[in-house]
C-alpha cells in the first residue's frame, strides 16, 4: 500500500486509536540490539523507529525502504543521518538493497499482504538477509475469548480504512509465523502488547523447516 495521503495524520490517528502501545512494541527489542552493524528497515513509516535505532547503535548503517515518498521525507525529517539510505520502491517487484544485514525490522509490514504475497515477500527479504536476526511487530487475533470479538472487529475496521485510504487490497490478517519460519528463521522471543492484539517478535537465523503455529510459540522465551 501507498501510504502518501495517510501520511500528514498517521502518528496523530496511530495515537487517537493506540496511545503509545505501537511504539512500545516497536521499540521493545532495541535494548537487545546495541550491537547491529548493518540493518534494513522494511515499512517504517515516519521513521519513529529508526530515529531509536540510530540512537541505541550509533555506528549502524541502514537501508530505509518504503513505497510512499511522503513517509519517506517525514522518517528523513525524523532521523535525517548520513548513516541512512532512504529508498522509494515497491519492495514486492523492485530490487532490494544488499549488504552484510545483521538486523531486518518490519514493523506492521507483513500484514500488508496476502497469503502468496507474504510469502513472496518474505522469499525476497531471506535473500538478502539471511544470515540477519529480524524484528517483526504485527497485529493478531487476541486469543483471550473476552478480547477476539473486538479484536477481530478492530482489525477488520483497519483493513477498511486502509483499503479505502491507500488502495490496500489485502483484507485479511495472515499469520506470518509459519512462513517466516518455513523460510530459515526461529522465533528467539516475542511479547505481547493490548492482551495480544499486537505482538513483537525476534526471530534468529537457523530454522530451515517449516513451523506451524504451536512449535512457533514453544520457541518463544518471552511473552507468549
Amino acid at each position: 500500500m501507498n501510504c502518501d495521503g495517510v501520511a500528514p495524520y498517521y502518528a496523530a490517528l496511530e495515537f487517537a486509536v493506540f496511545g503509545r502501545m505501537l511504539e512500545n512494541c516497536r521499540f521493545h527489542f532495541l535494548p537487545e540490539l546495541t550491537g547491529v552493524r548493518r540493518a534494513l528497515v522494511m515499512g517504517d513509516g515516519d521513521g519513529r523507529f529508526l530515529k531509536r535505532l540510530l540512537a541505541a547503535c550509533p555506528g549502524v548503517r541502514v537501508d530505509y525502504v518504503d513505497c510512499s515518498a511522503a513517509m519517506l521525507a517525514k522518517a528523513r525529517l525524523a532521523a535525517g543521518s548520513e548513516q541512512v539510505a532512504y529508498h522509494c520502491l515497491d519492495a514486492l517487484t523492485e530490487e532490494l538493497p544488499s549488504a552484510d544485514y545483521d538486523l531486518v525490522a518490519m514493523h506492521f509490514f507483513l500484514d500488508c499482504f496476502g497469503r502468496e504475497q507474504q510469502a513472496a515477500m518474505v522469499d525476497r527479504v531471506a535473500g538478502v538477509a539471511p544470515r540477519a536476526r529480524w524484528l517483526i511487530s504485527e497485529f493478531r487475533v487476541p486469543r483471550n475469548r473476552w478480547l477476539t470479538g473486538p479484536g477481530r472487529g478492530l482489525i477488520g475496521v483497519m483493513y477498511g480504512f486502509f483499503g479505502v485510504a491507500t488502495g490496500l487490497r489485502t483484507r485479511g490478517l495472515v499469520d506470518h509465523r509459519g512462513v517466516v519460519g518455513g523460510a530459515g528463521f526461529k522465533l528467539a522471543a516475542s511479547v505481547e502488547f493490548g492482551g495480544g492484539l499486537v505482538v513483537s517478535e525476534l526471530w534468529a537465523p537457523g530454522c530451515r523447516e517449516s513451523l506451524d503455529t504451536a512449535r512457533v510459540g514453544a520457541c518463544a522465551t518471552l511473552g507468549d
